[in-house]
């Protein structure tokens, strides 16, 4: 299969159409969203979601996230809605939010892992709406990326895991918060992050002044939300991350002596007082952190090096984000 690359700046709508249709006749198109780039089937389709599973050689028993254009569209898929949920959604959505309800059962089963919960989103991106406003659909799309790579912020990540195995992706450039989006579960009288992201806790704390607003964090057998229960992010060499007070060009040279060759990720504020094979700095603030945090990864090759050091980030903010996808991505902690 020839994967099409539509360039967003040349054509925009006849490429966009061109995306609808390939996702009306079931097949797979890869979209930028405002977190990271998507793998958009028809979610209403079991032939089509199933694609999804085979392209990125994701386990079944893993959930998807349904994307949606408008705040009304999004309850013609749940039932049960607790009140706080319009608060959550005219807070924060279209954004980077994802909320777990119970389903109506109008989406493919295997969306759902053939849970009574289904995830919908609705993206804060001009090229996703536009899409999914185009074909009409609600479409499930987890990470555009081979299942334990590091998910894609551009259309050449895209390209680098799935060309010839989707049908097209939507090119719009580099994805802006660079990390997937919170995942809320809001099955109960009080909202349950799955997964953090961008929104933080603090957040939505402000808007709904429910103190406190628990994080789960255990692995489990049936997750309700995609990034709980498998390794993921991980590059394609080991990543020993720096959880110690440990200084990092330390342990970089004791690396070195045993003959490896040794990469190290870093802040703007520390890439000044270190030595290694290779260096790559995510940026000086949270922010920066999570926006340049899976092209760092996807940077480092294992032709050129063969471990990454990586030193810990803030947590504030959406830096606790980077650091759950630090610690899922690390084959170590030091």
């Amino acid at each position: 299969m020839e994967t099409k690359h539509f360039l967003i700046n040349e054509h925009r709508e006849r490429n966009i159409d061109q995306a609808a249709n390939l996702l009306r006749q079931g097949e797979l198109v890869a979209f930028p969203t405002e977190t990271v780039y998507g793998l958009g089937a028809d979610a209403t389709n079991f032939q089509a979601v199933q694609k999804i599973f085979k392209a990125k050689g994701r386990p079944s028993d893993n959930p998807l996230i349904v994307h949606v254009a408008r705040k009304e569209q999004l309850y013609e898929f749940v039932k049960d809605v607790p009140v706080y949920v319009k608060q959550l959604i005219d807070a924060f959505s279209p954004g980077p939010i994802t909320y777990v309800l119970q389903s109506k059962e109008n989406v493919a089963s295997n969306v759902t892992a053939g849970l009574s919960t289904v995830a919908v989103r609705i993206p804060d991106n001009d090229i996703a709406l536009s899409l999914l406003t185009a074909c009409d659909l609600p479409i499930a799309a987890p990470s555009a990326n081979t299942s334990g790579h590091p998910s894609p912020t551009s259309a050449e990540h895209v390209l680098q895991d799935l060309n010839g195995k989707i049908a097209g992706v939507l090119d719009g450039g580099p994805t802006q918060v660079g990390v997937e989006s919170t995942v809320v579960d809001c099955t109960g009288e009080k909202p349950i992050i799955l997964r953090l992201g961008k929104i933080t806790a603090e957040d939505i704390k402000k808007v709904l002044q429910i103190n406190p607003v628990s994080v789960y964090e255990e692995e489990v057998e049936k997750p309700k939300s995609p990034g709980l229960k498998y390794k993921h992010y991980a590059p394609e060499i080991p990543l020993y991350l720096v959880t110690t007070t440990k200084n990092i060009q330390t342990i970089i040279e004791q690396k070195r002596k045993k003959g490896y060759r040794v990469g190290a990720l870093v802040s703007d504020q520390t890439v000044e007082q270190i030595s290694a094979d290779k260096i790559i700095s995510i940026g000086e603030n949270e922010e920066e952190m999570a926006t340049n945090l899976y092209h760092a990864l996807r940077s480092f090759k294992k032709n050129e090096i063969d471990l990454i050091i990586c030193e810990s980030f803030p947590t504030k903010s959406v830096g606790k984000a980077v650091m759950d996808r630090l610690s899922r991505a690390a084959s170590k902690t030091l």
